[in-house]
């Protein structure tokens, strides 16, 4: 790494990753919250596990739907205006989360009707949030960077659950203004979406050549660099936005992404109840629920660097698959407590770390347009399984009385990600530090 290189990484590196990391961490926890509300909830709304199951993946659908338009918006428009308006939309609406009562009682509708309609229309508000950000990556940080910085912003994930889960279940304990702690959860856990939304408008840069913070000629070595290494992309394959969606590459990541949010969400809206049924009380119960998402951090570090360091990015996603795989299905076996939630921890390990292994797979043969409708469409169709994850297990539960088949399912199902990974037929030349020109009609060398 010569001198110029190590300068404008490290002033790139500060000045976005930690804005990044802390709009991640509130996005994810209007995400996931309503798992611990959920403890609560339900009983006041009269929903059946398996309704909650299904309004709680509706969100996934919506994202389905408008996540590529979203995404060729954010090209368009540029990432700090419309990640802005994201986080302000979805704040708005998931505070909204705590009047279904007032809100049925004035349209009409059932409670779970309205349920249904807010976690539909919080879809719709945060569709376009994460694959904008991969794709705003990519504007930012060379190829062989971005595993660890997306591992960086991917912490969000667990650190939000680390911080969170605690404080959701002490914020389950308050009450007054006639609302009960379930309502106030999602009141005060929507405020920081809309403060951050504004703070994006001011802090957050387009592209580098539009740094002011940068020097001119750390904007000259970060535009050339990215430039030439989206150059040498280009004069190896072109993608149209239409072929990128239909590229045997995109359909396999959309089937590996389709497998991990299969096991990621379908335990994360339940792991509250699958906690408290040891017994525990609220604020056991939120921290406990973090201690997997400690090991998912570690993991996630430790196999990101990895990965960038070897560039054998399927087979770390494999490695990932199979500890969140071997994880859920033992946790589904096993009626020990400790048991349960050691496997839990192992499987979070895959679970957590599998995304920033993944990501980079994508921007090593995308670019352009083409990387931002790709990236949507792979995550749009990777979080359909956010939708049946969770109606499934809620679904098995009603059925069963137990999450037992569920989490032997979800595990299997994971596993089956980890071959599909091994299906891919990877050029690792593409993510070489120093792009070079490639000539016309020369073979690509490839990773198998």
């Amino acid at each position: 790494m010569n001198g110029i290189e190590k300068q404008t990484i490290s002033k790139v590196m500060w000045r976005l990753m930690p804005f990044l990391f802390v709009c991640y961490f509130v996005a994810y926890l209007d995400l996931v919250n309503v798992g611990f509300a959920k403890l609560q909830m339900n009983a006041a709304l009269g929903m059946s596990e398996a309704a909650y199951g299904l309004g709680a993946g509706l969100f996934f659908v919506a994202y389905f739907l408008l996540e590529v338009p979203s995404n060729l918006a954010l090209e368009r428009f540029g990432a700090r205006l419309w990640i802005a308006r994201i986080m302000f939309s979805w704040g708005l609406i998931s505070a909204l989360f705590a009047f279904i009562k007032p809100i049925a009682s004035a349209t009409g509708l059932s409670t779970e009707w309205v349920f249904f309609i807010l976690r539909f229309l919080l879809g719709i508000a945060e569709a376009g949030f994460f694959p904008g950000i991969i794709f705003f990556l990519t504007l930012w940080f060379p190829s062989v960077y971005r595993a660890r910085v997306v591992s960086l912003f991917m912490l969000a994930i667990p650190f939000s659950s680390i911080v969170g889960a605690p404080i959701s279940g002490a914020l389950l304990n308050l009450s007054g203004a006639s609302l009960d702690g379930w309502q106030w959860l999602f009141i005060i856990e929507a405020v920081p979406s809309i403060l951050m939304a504004v703070a994006v408008v001011v802090y957050l840069t387009d592209r580098p050549a539009l740094a002011t913070w940068l020097q001119p000629e750390e904007k000259a070595w970060l535009t050339a660099r990215i430039e030439g290494e989206n150059n040498k992309k280009r004069a190896v394959e072109h993608l149209s936005i239409g072929k990128a969606m239909t590229d045997r590459r995109v359909l396999l990541c959309a089937l590996m992404y389709f497998c991990l949010n299969a096991a990621s969400y379908g335990v994360a809206f339940f792991l509250p109840t699958i906690v408290k049924g040891f017994g525990a009380s609220n604020i056991q119960t939120g921290l406990l629920s973090a201690l997997p998402f400690v090991f998912g951090a570690v993991g996630m570090i430790l196999l990101g660097r990895s990965s960038d360091r070897t560039l054998k990015r399927r087979e770390h996603v494999f490695l990932a698959m199979v500890l969140a795989g071997v994880g859920l299905v033992g946790a589904g076996l096993s009626t020990s407590p400790v048991m349960v939630l050691g496997l839990l921890c192992l499987s979070q390990i895959g679970v957590s770390a599998m995304p920033p292994l993944f990501w980079p797979i994508p921007g090593a043969f995308l670019t352009g347009s083409s990387a931002a409708a790709g990236i949507a469409a792979i995550n749009s169709v990777g979080n359909l399984s956010g939708f049946a994850g969770p109606y499934v297990m809620g679904y098995l539960k009603d059925a069963t009385g137990t999450f037992t088949i569920g989490l032997i399912l979800l595990g299997v199902t994971a596993l089956a990600g980890g071959i599909a990974a091994m299906a891919l037929q990877l050029n690792s030349q593409l993510e070489t530090a120093e792009p070079e020109t490639a000539k016309p009609g020369a073979p690509a060398a490839a990773h198998y």
